[in-house]
């Protein structure tokens, strides 16, 4: 019989509820096409319950209970939660795998990173303590100033598909180190593990309302979150048109919003690299997590003095890659989602071809695969910089590839985007690297590498990938409010009004 996924409810106020319209939404898995389970579908009346729960667990006891507890009490459930995520590890990376189509080894390193993230968070909150009443040098000596940091509020944290628990947690750990309470809303095409989250929560006694999962479609759940007055701040990571919305719903209450809007990121490949490393880093930066990465480094540009022999070498160890059912041992590129991005991505292929490029390898179904979301990882060339596969963003395992002469033309062409999320060079030049890393218009530069991902450091992007950073004390920021505290502390009168005169 087929794995299947626990069946949950909306987890609101620290229990397990039925949606209010009892409608669920079917989970397939990406690699067989068949139903494995369902998820409740929330929509704006559930909304209203969780803010409402959100609000009474911030506030409950005048917030002793949790937002101006200390970030040692906080920090102790940080632990508690990554204690019991590392106690499951195979068990969410399967439920992971069976939801996303992601390899299992992949999914088993989200899960690793899922507890790392936690404790790292669970340390962040300890130090907080320390950073309270923090002095700020005044240039009067009649003044004294210090700074609190506090908890922004209720967050709603709206998360994607692609690293489902991971990204989810990259805003739950931090906004719980922080001492808000939050309302999570994971994308409705990979949400199983979000719950499970959820029932870890249960069990480690984390107070009721100060995490609350509700899983539905953007629109009947997003939405009505991102636009809810008693909602203080939306966090979001998804879709640049998906964004924007937010934006203009945050916009109506003056309610801050973080973005992180994906990319269509750049690696320079210069003349002077070992063909083999860089063309596993090429094909890493681009076919991991089945080329469903926001930060993708999905546009080639190398030195035209070596772009047959690498392009020779890159489909070499492209066709290498071991595509299967991701449960499968060794896989290295599972299914893409869902039908529609299946579609989409095949649609993206054709525009190409009919534009003129040329198929170097892939853009097929593989030929062993008769079931499932499978598409071949994919390299396309004769590119030009005003094709849709140059500008937009694909959300699958396709590369375009562009030759540069100068270093000059190579900044241009990476910087021919309107993101700017991440971006990759190779070169053994490491002053050249400097340069590039200096001149490049996005948030995150990989020097000999692409894609690596620690939570101690800032991931976010500029242009149209957003603003505002997750991970590392940056994520923190996200969710603190900075208060100015400032006490006169001379015994003399202020002095600047004349004192009415005394009868």
């Amino acid at each position: 019989m087929a794995l299947q996924v626990p069946r949950r409810q909306l987890f609101i106020d620290g229990r397990w509820r039925e949606p209010l319209l009892k409608n669920r939404i079917p989970v397939i898995n990406p690699a067989t096409e068949q139903i494995i389970g369902d998820i409740p579908a929330a929509t704006s009346e559930d909304v209203e319950i969780a803010v409402a729960a959100a609000r009474r667990a911030f506030s409950r006891n005048k917030g002793k209970d949790w937002a101006s507890a200390s970030g040692a009490f906080r920090a102790k459930y940080l632990r508690a939660i990554a204690a019991k995520i590392t106690e499951r590890k195979t068990e969410f990376a399967k439920l992971e795998t069976i939801d996303c189509g992601k390899p299992l080894d992949e999914a088993v390193w989200d899960m690793e990173d899922v507890a790392g993230c936690f404790e790292y968070y669970a340390d962040l909150a300890e130090a907080l303590d320390a950073k309270q009443k923090a002095p700020v040098s005044l240039p009067m000596e009649t003044f004294k100033s210090h700074v609190l940091k506090e908890p922004i509020g209720v967050v709603g944290l709206i998360t994607p598909w692609n690293y489902p628990l991971l990204m989810a947690v990259w805003k739950v750990a931090p906004a719980l180190a922080a001492g808000c309470a939050a309302i999570l809303k994971p994308s409705e095409l990979a949400s199983v593990t979000c719950l499970e989250l959820a029932e870890v929560c249960r069990e480690v006694g984390l107070p009721p309302g100060i995490l609350n999962v509700l899983t539905g479609l953007g629109h009947e759940a997003g939405a009505p979150l991102a636009s809810h007055p008693n909602v203080d701040k939306i966090a979001f990571t998804g879709s640049n048109a998906t964004g924007s919305k937010i934006m203009t719903a945050a916009a109506q209450v003056v309610k801050p919003v973080s973005l992180e809007l994906g990319g269509k990121s750049p690696i320079i490949v210069f003349e002077d690299v070992d063909l083999d490393k860089a063309a596993e880093w090429t094909a890493f930066g681009c076919f991991w997590t089945n080329g469903q990465i926001c930060s993708a480094t999905s546009r080639l540009i190398v030195h035209e003095n070596i772009a047959k022999e690498f392009l020779d070498r890159l489909v070499k160890w492209v066709k290498n890659i071991k595509i299967s059912d991701p449960l499968e041992e060794g896989c290295r590129l599972g299914p893409v989602v869902s039908a529609g991005q299946y579609e989409k991505i095949l649609k993206f292929i054709s525009t190409a071809k009919r534009e003129g490029a040329t198929i170097l390898t892939g853009g097929v179904r593989p030929k062993h695969l008769k079931k499932g979301y499978f598409v071949e990882p994919t390299i396309i060339t004769d590119v030009t910089t005003s094709m849709q596969i140059w500008r937009e963003e694909v959300f699958g395992p396709v590369l375009c590839v562009k030759t540069f002469r100068t270093e000059e033309e190579a900044l241009e062409l990476a910087n021919d985007t309107p993101y700017g999320l991440g971006s990759a060079v190779i070169s053994n030049d490491l002053e050249r690297c400097d340069r590039i890393s200096k001149a490049i218009q996005a948030g995150i530069v990989w020097i000999n590498c692409s894609q690596p991902c620690f939570c101690q450091a800032p991931w976010g992007g500029n242009k149209r990938s957003g603003f505002g950073r997750d991970l590392g004390e940056w994520g923190l920021d996200n969710y603190l409010s900075v208060k100015q505290v400032t006490r006169y502390v001379s015994d003399e009168p202020w002095g600047w009004y004349r004192p009415p005169s005394k009868l």
